[in-house]
């Protein structure tokens, strides 16, 4: 018996009874409801088990070595998470099918009333209970064999009733798959996204790692070779400042020799002069001033000798390395190369 929605009176509350009897994947009333945990929305059995396999298309049996599966309410699309036996290990809700017995009782004593049946215009007394299936309408059988219809091909409204409905569901059902792999789909892609930013935040950090050891070894060395340079520095430095004590000390006994033989130059006496008396110097210490006028006997330093060329350093091609840095994509170009080259073998 066919319990079809439009059977009672529009706002009845039996009528409002049967909408929420009613299966959103067959929209037939439920069969052999089961519970999805944990939304506690019900599905018939076999539109629960339609829904599993197509979101687990390699679920096959409850005999699998592959265990449990996943799919999606399609009242409110929570995740529904099976064991491995799949829609058959879902709980059966008794009390709706207890209630769905209730209301097919109550239907079935309640008298069908003239008008809650769709009545033929043509033939007010005779109800639509055939299909013209050349003018795919719904008609009565008087039309059939006296009116419009009487030379079209019909078949029985329940047959072709229950094969559109039937279409419907697998509709449906293709549909719910449809709408589940998309949803894996976004899930895949939501993962790869997240999974990128991971791995770009990783592959910076070790970028600026690299970097951060590189730079720490230039200062290292450039530090090592100041130290060079300072020492280097340090020696000449002491040593021409060594040489200015030297001559400086030269200079002022040379300048105390000019004085003596100034003041000598100065004596009028002959004999006093010769004898070398008072603070005059003497004929004995002439061949003393004429060495001191030859500036000496003391060291110099080479020409070139401030120079410090020796400690220059060529960075050229530290530079044009470090301008050339780039990533290493030449492997993965090479791999990715090598399977293009398979694919097209195989």
């Amino acid at each position: 018996m066919d319990f079809q929605a439009g059977i009672l009176q529009d706002g009845s509350p039996m009528e409002s009874l049967e909408k929420q009897l009613i299966c959103p994947i067959c929209l037939e009333m439920f069969s052999k409801p089961v519970v999805i945990l944990p939304c506690q929305h019900n599905l018939c059995r076999k539109c629960a088990n339609d829904v599993f396999q197509a979101a687990n298309p390699y679920w096959q049996s409850r005999g699998s070595l592959i265990s449990g599966g996943r799919f999606r309410c399609p009242s409110c699309r929570h995740e529904v998470l099976l064991d491995r036996h799949g829609v058959y290990g879902l709980q059966r809700n008794l009390l709706v099918e207890n209630i769905i017995d209730i209301y097919k009782q109550e239907c079935s004593s309640r008298p069908l009333k003239k008008g809650e049946h769709p009545m033929c215009k043509e033939h007010e007394d005779e109800r639509i209970n055939i299909y013209c299936v050349t003018c795919e309408v719904p008609t009565c059988s008087m039309c059939k064999v006296f009116g419009a219809h009487k030379d079209c091909e019909v078949a029985p409204l329940q047959t072709i009733f229950q094969g559109q409905k039937t279409e419907l569901n697998n509709c449906i059902s293709m549909l719910v798959a449809g709408n589940d792999r998309i949803q894996t789909i976004i899930s895949q892609l939501e993962d790869s996204r997240q999974s990128t930013e991971e791995n770009s935040e990783a592959a910076k950090r070790e970028l600026c790692a690299r970097f951060d050891a590189l730079a720490a070894l230039l200062e290292e060395k450039k530090t090592e070779l100041l130290q060079r340079i300072s020492q280097e520095q340090g020696d000449k430095t002491a040593f021409i400042q060594s040489l200015i004590c030297q001559y400086k000390e030269q200079l002022e006994k040379s300048s105390r020799l000019v004085e003596t033989a100034i003041q000598a130059a100065e004596e009028t006496g002959g004999a006093a002069f010769l004898m070398g008396t008072g603070t005059h110097i003497s004929m004995l210490s002439l061949p003393r001033i004429v060495e001191a006028s030859k500036g000496g006997r003391l060291e110099k330093i080479e020409q070139g000798y401030e120079s410090m060329d020796a400690f220059s350093v060529s960075l050229d091609h530290l530079t044009e390395a470090v301008r050339a840095l780039d990533f290493d994509t030449a492997e993965e170009d090479e791999e990715y190369f090598d399977g293009e080259e398979e694919e097209v073998e195989e």
